[in-house]
């Protein structure tokens, strides 16, 4: 599975901002963090018309920016009918160009299918994938099942049901990464196959360790949930006190083969937790998907919120939390087994909390680096980032409204908007249009009016003369969210916004309430 308006910007997609023709590049508070199953899946059934001579699908998704020409790489793409193959983003493992597309078509003679395995992935995130992305299409008679993937952490095994398969990546203008590496190979409907660190349920899909036994069913036959008291035996639990320890059980022997251990440590309001590894040794990989350590900032193992993952023989850096509660997991798979390892928190006071001479204290005690200040947002709660900035070069934010013509957001309580929006790098209505097509899938359900409101508001944000540009309130998040949840299950996505970073106000000055 935040992004920011200021200061009336949206805090729910992309810890950070969206780059834009008139915005900096996006920043991040926590560095590049990603989901575990980086799968905001637009999952969603669509026609779609391919042909050998037009390998690309006729509905682009993203429109350039005004007075930006995006840049095709020739290098990179193509159509691939070989029975086994490897393909990867350009200049891989080097960082991937901005403004990039590439696009390859995986042919396999029927029955055959295709499976893709990614090997690894450092694209820029979170979901749902808005800014750069990897997107899979299955590609059938009727229909055409997508599944787009960003993040650092490689998804599990993907078994489709089709004999051709069209793969695309994109980039937009800013940030980057590594990209990523993947590899296919044609199998008989009867051989669908997880590697060994996965999990394999409903006759084909395949679940990376993290998803079993989490208390959340994500398979149609509840297997991933099945024989789980064994699995939690002598590890994890919830650890208060202003400090303590945890490590992997046994050690320093070496550790049970399939192990998920969760440690939620809590400690007083108004504290943060400092974390500190003294023994590390798991085995070693390239990109930590066997045996791994992997840290969240907060109660819960969510995509958005992690610190980092780590595995091997170096130590992980000492990690701090930005609130009373930090979550530790410990996954283990069946194969090589190492003596694990052995950590120690402490409770640090927010008003005792130093900052690095290269950083700027708020209020709340939250350290940004000096770069933050003055910028033109609001970066502490308290703003005190943008106080006496009397030699501030940037500009105020200046926009006018005009007449929405998405049809999608037409009939809400308002009938204005304001593009471009250059906090999600939307350069007009047009490309908004676009980029909500994909959320009609949900109109036949129940939800999907209270489902319209939110990304409407998002998406083709309300515009007053009276008050700017709004976000959505709060309670317009929530109420989405408790009527759509059960909805999105059923497609096996997540709820894809922290509606607790938006306006709690019911004040139509301050937010928007579609």
């Amino acid at each position: 599975m935040s992004f920011d308006l200021m200061p009336c910007r949206v805090a729910a997609w992309h810890q950070g901002r969206p780059a834009s023709s008139t915005a900096k590049d996006v920043k991040t508070s926590k560095g590049e963090i990603y989901p575990l199953d980086s799968r905001f899946g637009d999952i969603i059934s669509q026609n779609l018309s391919v042909s050998p001579t037009a390998p690309h699908p006729t509905r682009s998704s993203t429109l350039p920016l005004p007075g930006k020409d995006p840049t095709f790489f020739t290098t990179c793409g193509g159509v691939l009918t070989d029975s086994w193959g490897t393909l990867s983003s350009p200049n891989h493992p080097a960082s991937y160009p901005p403004d990039s597309h590439c696009m390859w078509m995986i042919r396999v003679s029927p029955p055959l299918l295709v499976q893709i395995h990614v090997s690894s992935l450092a694209i820029e995130g979170p979901s749902p994938c808005l800014f750069d992305w990897l997107e899979v299409r299955e590609e059938t008679e009727k229909t055409s099942a997508v599944t787009r993937f960003c993040g650092s952490v490689a998804p599990p095994t993907l078994n489709t049901n089709s004999s051709t398969v069209l793969v695309s990546f994109h980039s937009d203008g800013s940030i980057g990464g590594k990209g990523f590496t993947a590899q296919y190979r044609s199998i008989l409907p009867g051989q669908k196959s997880c590697s060994r660190e996965e999990f394999m349920c409903d006759a084909g899909r395949c679940l990376l360790a993290v998803s079993v036994c989490d208390d959340q069913p994500n398979c149609q036959d509840g297997s991933d949930e099945v024989n789980c008291s064994q699995k939690h035996k002598d590890c994890g639990g919830k650890i208060t006190g202003e400090y303590g320890s945890l490590s992997s059980p046994n050690h320093p022997k070496p550790y049970p083969h399939q192990q998920l251990c969760t440690w939620q440590i809590s400690v007083k309001d108004g504290h943060v937790i400092r974390l500190s590894f003294q023994n590390f040794s798991l085995e070693t990989q390239d990109v930590c998907e066997f045996d791994y350590v992997e840290v969240y900032d907060g109660a819960d193992a969510d995509a958005n919120t992690v610190l980092g993952r780590f595995c091997g023989l170096a130590l992980p850096p000492d990690l701090t939390s930005s609130g009373p509660v930090m979550t530790v997991l410990f996954v283990a798979d069946e194969g090589v087994a190492d003596s694990g390892f052995y950590a120690s928190f402490k409770a640090t006071s927010l008003s005792r909390r130093t900052c690095g001479p290269a950083e700027f204290a708020c209020g709340s005690g939250e350290c940004l680096h000096q770069d933050w200040l003055c910028d033109g947002w609001n970066d502490c709660a308290d703003a005190a980032d943008e106080h006496d900035c009397i030699n501030s070069t940037y500009p105020s934010f200046i926009s006018s409204c005009e007449p929405i013509q998405v049809e999608m957001c037409r009939g809400l309580s308002y009938n204005l908007t304001s593009f471009p929006n250059i906090w999600l790098s939307i350069s007009d209505q047009r490309e908004a249009a676009s980029i909500l097509h994909k959320y009609r899938v949900l109109m036949e359900f129940g939800c999907f009016e209270s489902f319209r409101q939110l990304v409407c508001s998002m998406f083709v944000p309300q515009c007053s003369t009276q008050s700017g540009v709004l976000q959505p309130c709060q309670s317009v998040c929530s109420t989405a969210e408790q009527q759509c949840s059960q909805t999105l299950n059923l497609f096996s996505l997540n709820w894809p916004f922290n509606c607790h970073l938006l306006p709690n106000s019911h004040d139509p000055m301050e937010c928007s309430l579609p």
